[in-house]
């Protein structure tokens, strides 16, 4: 099988760098034009010397004449970057974008959210926010793939099928979600330059991140119900990572045991979704360098309540990974291919 010609946009970042890492050695992607901004012209070892022994090229300005070769467009760019990228794509291109910039069905939606206006508003239609495990079979009909972010895909692996199941109450979700802060990007010691980063924990973004929006939108699409969810993120003092905590409230007659059944049997076939024996502590040790998501039910001291810790890597599971799952899917390469 020929490979496909792959450009990666946005590939000194700490997403960028870790889709490259996984893009060498996926068997039937070429690596043909990394492009970034300031990096123009150093070579992407620069930012990860475990790269120095593949043959890459040197970083370039993107232009819309890099297309005309490529078949795959990888986005790892500051939010609103891949819409103007997306104005040069013709139908024999597929785009798979790891930012914010098609994760919302609405184009005021995306201002209330991200605080600028989308620039390309008749592709959202032609768009799909593609979370494999729930919506893979949507892939088909698109060429311009979203990756969710991190946090909504360690938090709805777990919550969607006992929503689908109507197992749990909707009104008091509480979500508390740690991350490793390159989540944050290569300019989070800038932005937090006044907190220590290495022995802190910190708070941010409380009762309005932006994720929010990506929870809200796909688990409207499975219940009629309303619903009310709290989620607050924190930054935690280790590179990569992301833990969320999610307690629930159980329907009538529903115990532990019913959930943990339901989640088995909805990742029964799934390679990167790992439900775990009732109880079991988690910590992101256990899903570093993965692109799994370990998922684990455990008891709270009212028997109408359960906690469910679920732990995936930001930068894979919830990152590059995703983007090369939904690589495969789209073009019929095995699941695994490039993430073993």
């Amino acid at each position: 099988m020929p490979k496909l010609n792959a450009l990666v946009a946005g590939s000194t970042g700490y997403i960028g760098v870790q889709l490259i890492k996984l893009l060498v050695k996926h068997k039937y992607i070429n690596i043909k034009y990394l492009c970034g901004n300031s990096s123009v012209g150093k070579h992407v070892k620069f930012y990860d010397k475990s790269l120095s022994k593949y043959k890459l090229p040197k970083i370039l300005k993107f232009n819309k004449k890099l297309l005309k070769d490529v078949h795959v467009i990888f986005t790892a760019l500051p939010n609103g970057e891949a819409q103007d990228i997306s104005k040069h794509l013709s139908k024999n291109h597929t785009l798979i974008d790891l930012a914010a910039d098609f994760r919302l069905e609405k184009a005021s939606d995306y201002l209330k959210w991200y605080k600028q206006k989308h620039r390309a508003t008749n592709l959202i239609k032609k768009s799909i926010y593609l979370l494999p495990e729930i919506n893979r079979k949507e892939i088909k009909k698109y060429n311009i793939i979203s990756c969710p972010g991190c946090y909504p895909t360690s938090i709805l692996l777990p919550l969607f099928p006992l929503f689908k199941k109507n197992l749990i109450k909707l009104n008091n979700i509480i979500i508390d979600s740690k991350s490793g802060y390159s989540g944050a990007g290569r300019g989070v010691h800038k932005k937090y330059k006044d907190k220590n980063l290495y022995e802190s924990l910190s708070a941010y973004g409380v009762g309005y991140h932006r994720h929010n929006s990506e929870i809200d939108q796909m688990l409207r699409k499975f219940t009629k119900k309303k619903f009310e969810f709290s989620f607050t993120p924190h930054l935690s003092p280790m590179f990569r990572g992301i833990l969320s905590t999610i307690y629930v409230d159980l329907e009538n007659n529903i115990s532990q045991a019913k959930v943990l059944k339901t989640l088995t049997s909805f990742y029964q076939n799934e390679s990167f979704v790992k439900i775990l024996k009732p109880d079991s502590l988690l910590s992101t040790n256990e899903v570093i360098n993965t692109n799994n998501c370990y998922i684990s039910v455990c008891k709270s001291k009212y028997s109408n309540k359960i906690i469910i810790l679920s732990a995936i890597d930001n930068l894979i599971k919830g990152g590059a990974g995703q983007a090369v799952q939904n690589l495969n899917n789209k073009f019929n390469f095995p699941e695994k291919t490039g993430l073993k």
